[in-house]
């Protein structure tokens, strides 16, 4: 059986914590959570994670500054991140991308697209 592959989800809305973490476990993953950017920085670097869920809208540093300073660093440059976010602009996609974000989706989210998203990323079969 190979390891189990690490998420670390970064929002600071409690209750989409709880309910992503409890739907991402029963389908196997090891789960880590952050409730802000800087917590979320210093989660990336102890847990090492393989994939990261991200919101936009974070306290002390947001979404987009924390999934550039991933992406800039070579140690953790590799690992997904798809950004969840309530924005629904444009702009903002544009800025998750060229801060690095591998996927962009909006809350509320569809479970199943999600979850065929990760499994993508992660390179699983689905």
């Amino acid at each position: 059986m190979a390891a189990k592959k690490k998420i670390l989800i970064v929002e600071d809305e409690v209750m989409i914590v709880k309910v992503l973490s409890i739907r991402l476990e029963s389908l196997g993953y090891k789960i880590a959570a952050a409730y802000d950017g800087e917590e979320g920085l210093a989660m990336v670097k102890k847990e090492k994670p393989d994939l990261i869920i991200l919101d936009v809208g974070l306290p002390r540093i947001d979404g987009n500054t924390l999934c550039g300073l991933i992406k800039a660093d070579p140690a953790t440059k590799h690992i997904r991140v798809i950004m969840l976010t309530g924005k629904k602009l444009v702009g903002d996609m544009e800025t998750s991308f060229s801060a690095g974000a591998d996927l962009y989706m909006n809350k509320p989210y569809e479970w199943p697209r999600l979850v065929a998203h990760l499994h993508e990323l992660l390179g699983e079969p689905k």
